[in-house]
């Protein structure tokens, strides 16, 4: 192999077939020196551009990371690059296996290239990353993934900026933002972004009646022929229900496949999304062969071949029909045989594989049609209609690039989804990446370990969440400006004005009105005390006494001062009161009229000739102006309105009245606008208010991540890891460890429960702090033996504070400390044939590999743990020789 370095004049010596333009303006961008991320369709040969990157390394004596997001992701890239670099070129780094690891192309999980950046001050170039020019990210959209996205923001956050990066993406709704992102956080990046693909996609919509078209001519909307029309007995309503309630009937899987092959559109993806609809699937099409005898022949030789290599890998349901060209591919199956599967599949003598949607996700089965069985999926969170980006992923499957001028997509009837729903899939845009960055005690003490606390904070800053989220709150950000501009022009509006007076001249008005209230109050308690009073001393008043008149028989707005003339039977109990005001008018009234009595005061003198005028009814509401003589009485009369007033009342009165003189004096009352320059400054102060109210939320949810950093700090201080800020010999313990809860795994292995455990007990112990049991009705038939319930047992406590402090401090990791499936892992250590261990627990094959496999995961990694007992590290070597043999040990070829 020539390896020169090639620039766009010449790489038909090592493309020797045309290039895309968006693979052409990629190999531009990296012969400029920049990072890219290439966001295009599946199938579009995205591929090519990290393979261009590691010839132009390999042509300057450097060498190149490829990161991919599964373990079986990462050997079919290791297969496929020794085909094209050489077996020696190329080197392989997953949990399980380490093969090659200085080779100048190294493929690995990108979690493992994270764990490698930890081991270095971020930004800067350790030993792992020597002579290493650019890092792959294959599947970037993986970043999506709620579980393991965060991997990728720290892998771009992490890598020395000297590094270039290559992102390769299927399409994404936000493929500039995330673009812009690695460029803030890493260095100069171009977008490469393309909507062409090779081999275009065609939809379909297969019912009972047959394959048809899903899309009209110009691909935009749902085909007319198949939108249901009104009042006909097609017409459905959500749900898929018929308007007479029936549900709609589904396409038979037989009958779906024998339209595909009628029309030439095998071999196919046939996605379902359950394993146990997968084996069923296989199950159900028992007398279909889809293989002519050539390839009956082919297959024939190659599984007998594979079975006589491998004895134990072979079941009974799913051998007989892989001679027939038909297989299930899922996570239940032993990933040896799902390895024939995808073998046999590319070279094109399967024509049929049902499987779960864990087969998008990059594997290399390129298929001439994808069928989506259904549109919705149950989740962790309920049933939901498939996202757009799910959707495509599934669909981009279909087209084989060179082999096939179009792929095909094929959607359902289901009882729940029409044709409507697929249409709405089938033309939708595929959705953003969200972050899914979250902070981990890993974390925290690998950042704590080469970095200050300021330093970290900074590095948790630059994630692409809190990118986001700064993209997302910049509209409150320029809201909470404007404010600030608004306060800032008010204050220069009173800049002129003494603040201290202005402070005194408000605390004086607001003494006032408190003041004022008090008087208020004061006053309506003793109008309370008055009318208690005046109802029990009326009906004893007499001639001559002082009364204040106003009523429904006494219509003034003020009480009338007037004296009691006379009393005269009523149409009641209560008697009619005759009266002479101070006004000189005789009134008639009730006692209802009377508003106050002063019977304590002397009794004025009435001459008895002193009598209303004769004409005048003596009724209720009456009322007659008097003459000189009553004049002269009437001017005796006292004005009431200072009088029987309580001393309190009297002394508030002048207080008030004293405050206000004050007020009246104050500077600031004599200016020209007192009134305006108190509205600027309380408005002033409504504002700042507001800002600090604003702030206080906008610091709330753009740290958000950093307040998840220190709440873990807190609990890592609680159990002893950090001393202040800096890693215990339990913390470096932990941030040794790669898991789920880095934590937990850490103060299990250092309790000194496992130390003395034998190897195959140690394997069933450790295997209970790995495993999440998420079906409640599996089941093991073999017991766990005491020892590995005494170890597990002294754990709980420990288990139980840990719960208590994540729950207080709203963390969410995984605690786990399974007994019920572990048995498992010790009877395999003891040396149980494979048949035997499947046939005694309900979990399928290849659930009880992944158990074993994440079990072999921490056990591989004691040894290279510190401050573990040696004991420990001993019979955790011996363990991983006791569990990794076939078909749990994963054999790269």
């Amino acid at each position: 192999m020539n390896l020169q370095l090639f620039s766009e004049l010449n790489l038909k010596e090592i493309f020797p077939f045309e290039l895309d333009e968006f693979q052409l303006a990629a190999i531009r961008a990296l012969n400029a020196e920049r990072s890219v991320v290439v966001c295009a369709p599946t199938g579009s040969g995205k591929t090519l551009i990290g393979e261009y990157a590691i010839y132009r390394a390999l042509s300057r004596g450097k060498r190149v990371f490829y990161t991919t997001p599964l373990k079986a992701l990462s050997n079919q890239k290791l297969r496929d690059f020794r085909d094209r670099f050489g077996a020696d070129m190329v080197g392989l780094l997953t949990g399980d296996a380490s093969i090659n690891r200085d080779a100048p192309i190294l493929v690995m999980t990108t979690e493992i290239f994270r764990n490698m950046l930890y081991g270095t001050p971020i930004g800067e170039v350790g030993t792992s990353l020597v002579d290493v020019e650019a890092v792959v990210l294959d599947e970037c959209h993986y970043m999506n993934d709620r579980q393991r996205g965060t991997v990728w923001e720290e892998s771009i956050i992490y890598c020395p900026s000297e590094v270039q990066l290559v992102a390769l993406s299927a399409t994404i709704a936000n493929s500039q933002q995330l673009t812009d992102w690695i460029n803030q956080v890493h260095g100069p990046t171009e977008l490469i972004y393309s909507e062409f693909r090779p081999v275009p996609l065609e939809f379909y919509f297969c019912n009972p009646k047959g394959l048809f078209p899903l899309l009209d001519n110009n691909k935009s909307k749902i085909n007319p022929r198949l939108k249901p029309k009104p009042g006909s007995s097609n017409a459905h309503t959500k749900g898929g229900r018929r308007n007479g309630g029936a549900r709609l009937e589904a396409p038979s899987l037989e009958f779906t496949i024998s339209r595909l092959a009628a029309k030439d559109m095998l071999p196919a993806i046939y996605f379902i999304f359950s394993r146990r609809g997968c084996d069923q699937a296989v199950a159900n099409i028992q007398n279909l062969s889809l293989v002519n005898s050539a390839e009956a022949a082919q297959l024939q030789q190659q599984i007998d071949e594979f079975l006589a290599r491998n004895p134990e890998a072979g079941r009974a349901g799913q051998i007989e029909p892989l001679y027939r060209g038909i297989a299930a591919h899922h996570a239940g199956i032993l990933p040896t045989w799902k390895g024939l599967v995808e073998e046999l599949f590319q070279q094109g003598l399967i024509k049929v594989v049902f499987a779960t949607e864990t087969l998008a996700a990059g594997i290399n089965m390129p298929a001439r049609t994808t069928v989506i069985s259904t549109l919705s999926k149950r989740t962790d969170r309920g049933h939901r209609l498939l996202n757009p980006s799910e959707f495509l992923q599934m669909a981009g499957r279909a087209g084989r690039r060179g082999m096939d001028k179009i792929g095909h997509v094929v959607t359902l009837q289901t009882p729940f989804e029409g044709a409507k729903e697929a249409a709405y899939l089938a033309t939708a845009q595929p959705d953003p990446l969200v972050s899914q960055f979250t902070p981990s005690y890993g974390m925290v003490l690998n950042l704590l370990q080469t970095h200050t606390l300021e330093e970290a904070k900074e590095l948790v800053e630059r994630s692409f969440g809190q990118y986001l989220a700064t993209l997302y709150l910049q509209p409150h950000y320029e809201s909470l400006a404007y404010l600030q501009a608004q306060v800032a022009q008010i204050e220069a509006q009173l800049q002129s004005i003494d603040r201290e007076q202005l402070a005194k001249y408000e605390k004086l008005r607001q003494r006032i009105k408190v003041e004022r209230q008090l008087l208020k109050t004061l006053y309506e308690q003793a109008q309370e005390a008055r009318t208690e009073q005046l109802g029990l001393t009326l009906n004893f008043a007499v001639s001559g006494t002082l009364l204040s008149l106003r009523g429904k028989h006494v219509p003034t707005a003020t009480p009338i001062p007037a004296v009691l003339v006379a009393k005269t039977p009523g149409s009641g109990q209560a008697p009619y009161l005759i009266c002479l005001g101070q006004d000189n008018r005789w009134y008639v009234v009730t006692t209802s009229d009377v508003v106050d009595l002063y019977a304590e005061l002397p009794r004025l003198e009435i001459a008895s000739d002193l009598l209303p005028p004769v004409e005048m009814p003596l009724k209720p509401g009456q009322s007659r102006r008097g003459n000189q003589e009553t004049a002269a009485s009437a001017r005796q009369i006292p004005d009431t309105t200072e009088l029987n007033i309580a001393p309190e009342v009297l002394a508030q009165q002048a207080k008030v009245a004293a405050l206000e003189a004050q007020l009246q004096a104050h500077p600031l009352h004599k200016s020209d606008s007192p009134a305006t320059i108190l509205k600027r400054r309380n408005k002033s102060l409504q504002l700042q208010a507001e800002i600090a109210e604003r702030q206080e939320e906008l610091n709330q949810l753009s740290q958000h991540h950093w307040e998840e950093f220190l709440n873990l700090i807190e609990i890592l201080q609680r159990f002893g890891c950090l001393n202040e800020l800096v890693p215990t010999h339990l913390g470096q313990v932990a941030a040794a460890i790669r898991g789920d809860n880095e934590l937990w795994l850490g103060l299990a292995l250092v309790s000194g429960e496992f130390d003395q455990l034998d190897p195959h007990h140690l394997a069933a112990a450790v295997a209970a702090l790995v495993t999440e049991n998420t079906r409640p009705d599996s089941w093991v038939r073999y017991a766990l033996s005491p020892e590995v319930e005494e170890a597990l047992a002294g754990l709980r406590s420990t288990r139980r504070q840990l719960f208590q402090l994540q729950r207080r401090y709203n963390v969410a990791f995984p605690i786990w400390l399974e007994y019920d499936l572990v048995a498992l892992v010790e009877q395999w250590a003891l040396g149980v044939e494979w048949l035997e261990l499947c046939a005694n627990t309900s979990l399928d094959e290849g659930d009880v590999v992944r158990l074993l496999r994440r079990t072999l995961d921490l056990l591989s990694q004691i040894p290279h743990i510190p401050y573990l007992s040696e004991a420990l590290r001993r019979n955790a070597y011996r363990a991983m020789q006791l569990l990794d043999r076939f078909p749990v040990n994963e054999i790269v070829e």
